[in-house]
């Protein structure tokens, strides 16, 4: 006599794995950066990054890859809205321009509602051993950089505002020079007044054109 199969159970449902925790990317974005600005691309750890951004690992990776990415995907928005705040290429000359350039940066990098100093420049000194990748597009957003405020001194002097013998090139480097030294005194404790008067003496280097002599005299 054949055994009577026993009655099965019913199929218990499948508990879900494990979802990605819903959070706003943005934000979590935002969050990274500031952890990035302060601590830089080597210093700042996967846990200093996940506690920030209120996420565990696996969600990290999914919405952003991986750190190096995550760290490039901040800088791009820390210039992207750098560009925004300070639009100094629209004043009327080259020289208000690259004041008004030097001004918003000294302010900016004492704001005490993040971190101070500069994130591009942190992006700059510690990324030096992240991949060719990474290091190679840091190099092109700077690039960019320097080329934008070239460009607008080459717009002063053809326009009769500079000395017809001014490189753009060099005067570029000279005021970028300038900036980066004030994100490492701004990253080292600077004031706000320091920084500024940094500026007030950079500007004095500001190359002018030598004014017409008046008419001669015509002799009695």
């Amino acid at each position: 006599m054949k055994r009577s199969a026993p009655p099965t159970e019913p199929e218990k449902p499948r508990k879900p794995r494990g979802r990605p925790r819903a959070f706003d990317r943005d934000q979590a974005l935002d969050q990274a950066m500031d952890v990035f600005w302060e601590k830089g691309f080597e210093a700042a750890s996967l846990a200093d990054l996940t506690k920030a951004m209120g996420i565990n690992p696996p969600s990290l990776y999914a919405a952003f890859g991986d750190k190096e990415r995550l760290f490039l995907e901040a800088v791009e928005r820390y210039v992207s809205r750098r560009s925004e705040s300070c639009d100094y290429c629209s004043e009327a000359t080259a020289k208000e321009s690259v004041r008004k350039l030097l001004t918003h940066v000294a302010e900016e990098m004492t704001d005490s509602s993040h971190p101070h100093g500069c994130l591009m420049m942190m992006a700059t000194t510690t990324t030096a051993a992240a991949s060719s990748q990474l290091q190679a597009a840091i190099a092109k957003l700077r690039a960019a950089s320097r080329n934008k405020l070239r460009e607008r001194i080459a717009r002063g002097v053809a326009e009769g505002e500079l000395p017809s013998d001014t490189d753009p090139s060099a005067l570029a480097a000279f005021y970028g020079t300038i900036l980066a030294g004030m994100a490492a005194m701004a990253h080292d404790g600077a004031t706000r007044k320091t920084l500024l008067g940094t500026v007030e003496a950079a500007m004095r280097s500001w190359p002018e054109k030598e004014r017409r002599a008046g008419r001669a005299k015509v002799a009695a």
